[in-house]
């Protein structure tokens, strides 16, 4: 597929459109299962598809770009003609505030160069026995597991959680993770009805929906600012010794993830005040822990359901790491681990759609996409491209060996985003999944009871059903 910009007289072919209902265009297809509909229109139609979706008036016009080089091109090559300006963005900003996420231009920028010091590859690999702990105490409390059978959709949204929130929090784990608990799902399902609706009544109004909302917000938010306050009283102790300049106030490898933004200030950017403080720890909470949870839970599923691709994780883990606690520099030993991860986040990428706003007339392909637009990337599909993965729906961790990874396009598999907002935390990522993984292969081993697990687009991806395996001790 060929690629560029070109804003001038050739407008290309025209973009073919999905076939929808009269007035309503695909809103109720959208609705109730947007991913299947995604991957209906690119079998259908290719890799540019504009779906049409609501009454006329209030009608959105999605082009859906499903190639990996049309993907690149909205993400990297062309990132600044397309933005996160859309309504389900401003829906997500209105709720969990205006961090990296969601930020754009000098704010994002400025939020960018004050963060991505305490994302180094070195600290981050510091959280490795913070990962380690919170894994072990889930592995402790599944040796008292019902019948032997746990949720590992549940039980991995639990251990994602309870890590990030060890890492940003220290100490005040116990104080913020079951208030998170609480009120994210009640946030999120707020945000999802909002920003999936053609048109919404004001946030102001006491709806039973708006009152449900804010009071969850108010709580989160409480907790985050009691938080925030202490550690300023404290003093920005992680900053007092590193000097200025950009990143200054990195503080200690030891330090939660709050100190140390608390002290993070350079002579160009200043420092976060405490309602900027509250974005960052909200969108961490948000992105830290429900994209973690989906990868870990669909790779364990995945292999309950394969048995020899488990018993080789199972016998490279025992041969790697014996009885010793993984830690950071175990990632480049268990390759065949990784390739697992790698696999279940294509198939199941915690971020199945990403949406952009073209805020200029672009051509991509033989097609243009027109400013104004919103424009639709979809993991989901472009992880199942038939051109670039034979047999798609088939888990085959062989597919990410190094030479196989090689002969791919770049953003044939891209769940951490790309280009200049690709996710400051992917390596985290990386590290809290395979470090859980192979303390849990190591101590059990799998069977899918629920052999087929329906999911749906949120925020994230997200399970509409149990993902229960039966579980037994592992000899190895």
């Amino acid at each position: 597929m060929a690629v560029g910009t070109n804003s001038g007289a050739d407008t290309g072919t025209e973009v073919p459109g999905l076939t929808g209902v009269p007035l309503l265009g695909s809103l109720f297809d959208l609705k109730s299962d947007s991913l299947g509909t995604y991957l209906r229109a690119q079998h259908q139609h290719g890799d540019l598809v504009r779906i049409s979706a609501g009454p006329p008036g209030m009608r959105a016009e999605l082009y859906c770009v499903f190639s990996p080089a049309g993907a690149q091109q909205v993400l990297a090559t062309d990132a600044a003609r397309f933005r996160k300006d859309n309504h389900f963005y401003q829906e997500v900003r209105e709720s969990f505030g205006n961090g990296l996420l969601t930020s754009q231009d000098e704010d994002y920028l400025r939020q960018r160069r004050l963060v991505q010091p305490l994302f180094t590859r070195r600290r981050v690999d510091g959280y490795a026995e913070a990962i380690a702990a919170e894994t072990q105490s889930v592995i402790t409390a599944w040796g008292e597991a019902v019948d032997g059978v746990v949720d590992v959709s549940d039980e991995m949204m639990h251990l994602a959680l309870r890590a990030v929130a060890r890492i940003l929090f220290g100490t005040d784990v116990e104080a913020t993770a079951d208030v998170v608990a609480e009120c994210f799902p009640v946030i999120t399902d707020y945000v999802l009805r909002r920003g999936y609706s053609p048109a919404n009544i004001p946030r102001h109004w006491p709806t039973p929906g708006n009152r449900r909302a804010a009071a969850a917000m108010d709580e989160l938010y409480g907790v985050c600012d009691r938080i925030i306050a202490e550690r300023r009283r404290a003093g920005a102790g992680a900053g007092a010794e590193a000097g200025s300049g950009a990143g200054a106030g990195a503080g200690a490898i030891g330090e939660d993830l709050l100190t140390l933004l608390a002290a993070a200030r350079s002579s160009d950017d200043g420092e976060f005040d405490a309602s900027e403080l509250r974005d960052q720890v909200l969108i961490f909470l948000l992105a830290g822990h429900e994209t973690t949870a989906t990868s870990l839970c669909f790779a364990l599923h995945l292999l309950a359901r394969h048995p020899e691709q488990q018993d080789r994780a199972r016998e490279e883990i025992s041969r790697v790491l014996g009885d010793r606690t993984p830690g950071a520099a175990d990632l480049e030993r268990l390759p065949y681990l990784t390739q697992v991860l790698k696999e279940a986040m294509r198939l199941y990428p915690a971020a199945p759609v990403i949406g952009r706003k073209a805020v200029a007339t672009t051509r991509i392909g033989e097609h243009t996409i027109p400013a104004g637009a919103d424009v639709i990337l979809a993991p989901w599909v472009t992880h199942r491209h038939p051109a670039h993965w034979p047999d798609p729906d088939r888990f085959d961790p062989e597919r990410f060996s190094p030479e196989a990874e090689a002969g791919r396009p770049r953003y044939a598999w891209f769940p951490f985003g790309g280009g200049p907002r690709a996710c400051i935390g992917q390596h985290f990522s990386m590290l809290e999944s395979v470090i859980a993984l192979a303390m849990i292969l190591r101590a059990y081993e799998f069977e899918a009871v629920d052999t087929e697990i329906p999911v749906g687009a949120g925020i994230t991806l997200r399970t509409n059903g149990p993902a229960r395996c039966r579980i037994r001790r592992s000899d190895g």
